[in-house]
């Protein structure tokens, strides 16, 4: 992975975290904090679709990846939170 790659998939996991926030309805970790649950989630949902053979090559696809990764990680966080 070269450093754009990887700064790209900062940026995405990053504002994949922020949608996720913004979708949880205030249930989040805060801004910082969803921030690191979507770089987290990104390489889940990236992982977890590829497993089961989906993959995207846009950006709104890996977006989409990313927040859905999110947002599984976050619901899993809150389930072992309670």
């Amino acid at each position: 992975m070269t450093l754009q790659g990887f700064l790209t998939f900062l940026i995405l996991g990053a504002l994949a975290g922020w949608i996720s926030g913004l979708i949880s309805k205030g249930k989040g970790f805060g801004v910082a904090g969803n921030m690191i649950v979507g770089i987290i989630g990104a390489f889940l949902g990236g992982f977890g679709f590829g497993l089961v053979g989906i993959s995207a090559h846009s950006f709104i696809g890996q977006l989409i990846f990313a927040v859905l990764g999110a947002l599984a990680f976050l619901w899993l966080l809150r389930f072992i939170k309670k």
